[in-house]
């Protein structure tokens, strides 16, 4: 066999490899996503809408000049609520962050909790990723806390809830992340039921 020919069979090898490979992850996020569709107090519809908004929302900051350059903006939508944040050097680009999301279709309600500052480190962030694992971890052993109709958004070590719970789960979820070590503050985006 010819070098060129070996080389021709060897890549072919490797690339079904890798298309093997990625129709199994392709399987394997799509079963992770319905399965975790099917446990949401949310509509398919607003799941759909939801993703929709955030993304439109992160979209049109990319399009703003100064805005995408200067900030560190993180958007999460849950049922219609967006919740903004990050951080960014004036109140004005805060407020313009705030104005661009209270214009996408499907945002009722926006809760801006960007901050004045500059963006956080690396490892501010690997301390919240952290942080957040934790708090779901904990959300998980609570028998009367639906862990998985809560969203963790972990920001500079202040976590915010977001989901559709009954009052008392809600009073519950936000007890025991306040519990959570490394917590600074909880702020409760949640739509209660």
């Amino acid at each position: 066999m010819t070098r060129r020919r070996h080389l021709f069979v060897v890549s072919l090898f490797i690339a079904t490899l890798f298309t093997q490979g990625c129709a199994v992850v392709a399987v394997g996020t799509a079963g992770a996503v319905a399965a975790k569709s099917a446990n949401d107090r949310r509509t398919v519809g607003t799941q759909i809408d939801d993703t929709t908004a955030s993304t439109q929302i992160a979209y049109r900051w990319g399009q703003v000049e100064g805005l995408s350059e200067l900030t560190n903006l993180q958007v999460n939508v849950y049922n219609g609520v967006a919740l903004l944040t990050g951080q960014a050097p004036s109140q004005p680009l805060i407020n313009q962050a705030e104005s661009i999301a209270k214009s996408v279709e499907h945002i009722t309600k926006v809760h801006n909790q960007i901050r004045i500052g500059q963006p956080i480190s690396a490892s501010t962030q690997a301390n919240d990723i952290w942080l957040g694992s934790k708090v779901k971890t904990q959300l998980l052993t609570e028998k009367d806390v639906p862990s998985l109709q809560i969203n963790v958004v972990v920001e500079d070590s202040e976590v915010f809830l977001m989901g559709r719970l009954t009052n008392a789960e809600a009073t519950k979820a936000v007890e025991i992340t306040r519990n959570v070590n490394g917590v600074k503050r909880v702020v409760r985006a949640l739509e209660l039921m």
